[in-house]
């Protein structure tokens, strides 16, 4: 069984394209890939790009993580694109995967760093732009099906360059009441969706708000907490209507 490593390792390479690991070290057999993808264009390409490898395999396509999910097919890899027409959140799409077992790549335009960011720090094994040269995505691609970080610009880029990248240590009840009530919904209603009591929901809501301030992330009013809840996956991604 494969053991995944940490998302930051300071014994990487320099990021200068993509980092290679010798193929006598990669155990034999085919890996089987799946794919998070809604613009067809682009699941066409990637379909040409690994017809002729006799060691990796797309197994499946699909729009959103939960259809791949549902297909139960058994996974060494999900190629994911940051921005999915669900409005799911880069974060929760990586968390799932790993919960079922699957190792994620980002394979994006790269146009949103903030987005690249999030992915990075869910634990992704590595970021490609759909720019690169196919020999360079088809390498970065068979790397991480068999486990190993793909290091890119782009992915130290994330880990080094972003200062938001520490949890701020939320709780689980914690995340799920920052999530009901930055969603729009009143202290009160919170407190009936959680069975807490009313004031019991304003002070956790009074510790998150220190954690993110020592974090230096200040969230003072509920808009502020709104944003801090997307930024850490815990409410999907708000769409721009110039971007559909």
């Amino acid at each position: 069984m494969r053991t995944r490593r940490d998302p930051v390792d300071d014994s990487l390479p320099p990021p200068t394209a993509v980092a290679h690991t010798d193929a006598v070290d990669r155990p034999t057999g085919r890996r089987r890939i799946g794919v998070v993808e809604d613009h067809e264009s682009v699941v066409m390409g990637l379909t040409l790009m690994l017809a002729d490898q006799d060691d990796l395999e797309l197994a499946v396509t699909a729009q959103t993580v939960p259809e791949l999910l549902a297909t139960g097919l058994t996974l060494d890899l999900a190629i994911l694109d940051l921005r999915l027409g669900d409005g799911s959140s880069p974060t929760g799409n990586v968390e799932l995967l790993r919960a079922a077992g699957i190792d994620t790549l980002v394979f994006t335009g790269a146009e949103n760093p903030y987005m690249v960011r999030l992915a990075a720090r869910a634990g992704v094994l590595g970021v490609v732009r759909k720019s690169e040269a196919r020999a360079v995505v088809v390498e970065a691609i068979r790397a991480a099906a068999y486990g190993e970080q793909v290091v890119t610009t782009d992915w130290a880029a994330a880990i080094d360059g972003d200062p938001k990248l520490l949890d701020v240590g939320l709780s689980p009840r914690q995340r799920e009441v920052l999530a009901l009530y930055a969603s729009g919904e009143k202290t009160a209603r919170v407190a009936h969706l959680t069975g807490l009591a009313p004031q019991t929901v304003t002070d956790y809501l009074g510790r998150i708000r220190a954690k993110y301030a020592e974090a230096g992330r200040p969230s003072p009013t509920k808009t502020d907490l709104y944003k801090r809840a997307v930024e850490d996956g815990l409410l999907p991604m708000p769409q721009n209507p110039w971007d559909q």
